[in-house]
């Protein structure tokens, strides 16, 4: 008999409100679905649609005003930030449309640094040691194609440049989640098309789940399904 596999994310009746002058604002409502290991699925929508402030709490970034998410077999709302901040950091990447690279770091150290917040910036020595921060991170600029880029600022690299080596520093903790959040849209469609085919690679690589949220629908076909967001609820 096969037994099915927990879902790596499970989300039950989440919904999110924000209180301003004019009264409460709701922005997501009623929002139901699990995600499966190694499921990569799409969040769409129109913009203002919620998509971007359900990924945020799928990360544990936001906090949910009702309902229940799990994470990793975790219950996001019993957990406070330092130790959603730990689960992120155990087992979560992120790619930003905005790439989100710390300015006056080089292409290596801005891979290096998740393994550094982990403190893993050194491994142990000897024949069957895991490979060490820098070799690591210099294992994935050459895999996104940036093998002569490692000792470059982020200021000297290109649009695509700059997402390429966000992409190299969310895989590097070889994360058994991977969140992106319109990871094209600062990029023209050349470029954006050669990161996605890029990430999509990784991340069938590396076997990890994806959830990514765009506005294309020629991205989203590409993930494995697809889920609608219309005014804070999931259409089907």
């Amino acid at each position: 008999m096969q037994i099915k596999a927990d879902p790596i994310i499970e989300v039950k009746g989440v919904g999110k409100r924000v209180s301003d002058a004019t009264g409460e604002l709701r922005i997501l409502d009623g929002i139901e679905f699990d995600v499966a290991a190694g499921e990569s699925l799409a969040i769409v929508g129109e913009s203002g649609s919620g998509k971007s402030t359900l990924l945020g709490l799928l990360a544990g970034l936001d906090s949910a005003s009702s309902g229940t998410i799990r994470l990793l077999g975790e219950d996001l709302g019993k957990l406070n930030e330092d130790q959603r901040a730990a689960l992120r950091s155990r087992g979560v990447g992120f790619v930003f449309q905005s790439f989100q690279l710390m300015p006056h770091l080089t292409a290596l150290e801005n891979v290096m640094l998740p393994l550094e917040l982990r403190g893993e910036s050194r491994m142990s020595d000897g024949p069957h040691a895991p490979e060490d921060a820098v070799t690591r991170a210099t294992r994935l600029l050459d895999a996104v194609g940036l093998a002569a880029r490692t000792r470059h600022y982020p200021r000297v690299l290109s649009g695509g440049e700059q997402q390429r080596v966000a992409l190299a520093r969310a895989f590097v903790t070889r994360p058994a989640i991977l969140f992106a959040d319109e990871p094209t849209g600062s990029l023209d469609a050349a470029t954006g098309q050669s990161v996605i085919q890029l990430m999509f690679e990784m991340n069938r690589a590396q076997g990890a789940t994806l959830i990514l949220v765009t506005h294309d629908l020629e991205l989203a076909r590409r993930c494995d399904r697809t889920l609608r967001i219309e005014a804070g609820r999931l259409r089907f």
